[in-house]
């Protein structure tokens, strides 16, 4: 019954674009999206196989499937991002709406009052935001404070009250806040002037303040009034501060947005830039959970929607990663190189920086988590069938063919487990070869694991390249373990993943997460596999050195090896000690000798 009420859905769906909703069951709404072309869009959720699980739980879950035609693209984003907020759709992306972002307000009435405030009241009064935080708004409204002298009161200054002498100045006035306009100390004209200027520079726009300071501070100078032309010139050295914090490399550039991505695994983090009159007026970074497999153009091209509409942007021209289309009203720029490319970047560095900062405080206070996202990020870009929870790095020594030693580390959920690492010596091999020696130590220890009934790694990774990759393929065969654990190889050169049968190598981002973790495990087992080798070397080469000694030849060496057990017990053993065993005279030379030769 359900597929047939699906099909029917599907038939009669319009060739036009506009969103489509997604219901359960019980009438939940599940989600919500946009099309093109409506008919195929959603007829693709059901015609092909879903490689992500959740997408193929979500389209299970379907039983109803409603649509809204629109006349464009671009008003069916306009709606579903609307529709997302409104809804809240289980496999949606959460958008927040921006009721709680501050604002600076110009109230409209005689003598303005310039405050801020996190309600918007539709009086006339005009509002400049949203900001992104407070610590912004205090900023901005302290430098205007410096620059100009308003009022803070909340008095009716109407012409009939002011004439009425109805109020009197207050403190603001005596200590130079204020020119005392409720006393008719200062002209409406003169007072709105400056309303005008900080409307401007709200805006971004410094150059008509710069300008006008500069003539007063001129002017002053002229007529010898030089505590006057000094208290303008301070005034001009804020103003000039404030702009060099957020003047970009051109200037000409104006009234332009900026938008980045970056994603992982679970999140994406969108970065907005608003550009006016050649400075950064506002800079902001979305965080968007991920709820299926949406693509970065997909995230993006909802991020900009929603906070155009969040922070009542009218920019006609944005710059962004990637092509994508909002109207014939709007120009979206790609830049390749130029300042527009500069401000792109710098766009991106924010976008990362704030993944990074989350990234550290999910990993200190949400470990798990932290865990769980990276896990899933090598097993996505590995491309491996389950969460690599479970790693173990091979790698060989040896020098010259002496002395062949291997090892083995273990990593569990991306961190090294040093009570599984194991060392290997060499037993079948002669001579230096490493493919034969990778073959041992993999055939070694996984039939033991398999023996003791040991669970398996999910992954193994082979120092080397095709060579030892194959050598080590070998072995699994012959376990019967080829397909049941996932092996690669990492060579050391351009650090180049290679798969089974596949002669193209993967090349991971030199900065991910995924190939880290790769090469932690790598340099782990390498330093590992040579300090095992140098103790071996160097046990040899005593053990070989005692018969160098004159008057101690091969029977004497194995009589104390005999007792002491080990060749480092004897080195630390004492002359008195030794002499039990084989006398004096011989105790005497071998203690000197281990005393020249440890030093």
């Amino acid at each position: 019954m359900q597929t047939t009420s699906l099909e029917l859905q599907l038939q009669t769906l319009p060739d036009s674009p506009g969103v489509y909703q997604y219901f359960d069951k019980e009438g939940k709404i599940l989600y919500v999206g946009k099309a093109k072309n409506l008919k195929k869009r959603v007829a693709s959720y059901f015609t092909k196989s879903h490689d992500n699980y959740k997408t193929a739980v979500l389209v299970k879950k379907i039983v109803e499937i409603r649509h809204i035609v629109v006349s464009s693209e671009q008003d069916a984003l306009l709606l579903e991002n609307n529709l997302i907020k409104k809804l809240q759709p289980r496999y949606n992306i959460n958008l927040k709406d921006d009721k709680t972002y501050p604002w600076i307000c110009i109230k409209k009435e005689p003598f303005s009052r310039i405050f801020p405030t996190r309600k918007m009241i539709k009086d006339g009064s005009e509002y400049y935001g949203p900001y992104t935080n407070f610590k912004t708004v205090n900023t901005l409204l302290e430098m205007i404070k410096e620059l100009y002298p308003l009022r803070t009161c909340n008095y009716d200054l109407s012409e009939q009250n002011i004439r009425n002498h109805k109020y009197k100045v207050c403190l603001e006035y005596h200590i130079g806040n204020c020119k005392g306009p409720c006393e008719g100390l200062e002209s409406l004209e003169n007072y709105q002037k400056q309303v005008d200027t900080i409307r401007e520079i709200l805006k971004g726009n410094f150059k008509d303040s710069l300008k006008e300071f500069k003539y007063k501070m001129n002017d002053f100078a002229s007529a010898m009034q030089f505590e006057e032309a000094q208290k303008i010139k301070e005034k001009i050295e804020v103003l000039e501060n404030y702009q060099a914090k957020s003047t970009i490399l051109n200037p000409k550039i104006s009234n332009i947005d900026v938008f980045s991505i970056v994603s992982d695994e679970s999140m994406a983090y969108v970065n907005f830039l608003q550009i006016a009159h050649g400075a950064i007026i506002r800079s902001y970074t979305l965080e968007m959970k991920k709820k299926l497999d949406e693509t970065d153009e997909e995230l993006l091209e909802l991020a900009v929607v929603e906070l155009r509409e969040r922070f009542h942007l009218t920019s006609k021209e944005l710059i962004l990663p990637f092509e994508l289309d909002f109207g014939d009203k709007i120009k979206v720029t790609v830049p390749q190189l130029g300042d527009k490319k500069q401000i792109l970047e710098l766009s991106q560095r924010n976008a990362k920086y704030h993944r990074l900062e989350q990234l550290k405080q999910i990993q200190i206070v949400d470990p798990d988590r932290h865990t769980n996202r990276i896990m899933a990020q090598m097993q996505k870009d590995l491309r491996l069938s389950v969460e690599p929870r479970h790693i173990e790095c091979f790698d060989n020594s040896n020098i010259q063919g002496t002395n062949p030693v291997a090892a083995c580390v273990v990593f569990k959920n991306g961190k090294a487990s040093k009570k599984d690492y194991r060392h290997f010596n060499i037993k079948t091999v002669e001579g230096p070869n490493d493919f034969a020696s990778m073959e041992e130590v993999v055939y070694r220890r996984y039939k033991r694991l398999l023996e003791e009934k040991q669970p398996l790694p999910q992954l193994i990774v082979i120092d080397g390249g095709k060579g030892q990759l194959s050598s080590a393929l070998k072995s699994l065969d012959d376990l019967g373990l080829r397909g049941k654990v996932a092996i690669i190889g990492i060579a050391k050169r351009l650090e180049e993943l290679f798969y089974p049968g596949d002669s193209v190598p993967l090349y991971l981002d030199k900065k991910s997460e995924t190939l880290k973790i790769i090469q932690q495990l790598r340099n782990e087992a390498h330093r590992f596999g040579i300090t095992h080798h140098r103790d071996k070397r160097s046990k040899s080469a005593l053990q070989t050195s005692l018969e160098t000694i004159p008057g101690i030849g091969e029977k004497t060496t194995i009589t104390l090896l005999k007792h002491f057990k080990s060749v480092k017990r004897l080195s630390l053993a004492t002359e008195s000690e030794i002499s039990e065993v084989v006398g004096m005279s011989k105790a005497k030379k071998i203690h000197e000798f281990y005393r020249t030769f440890i030093k």
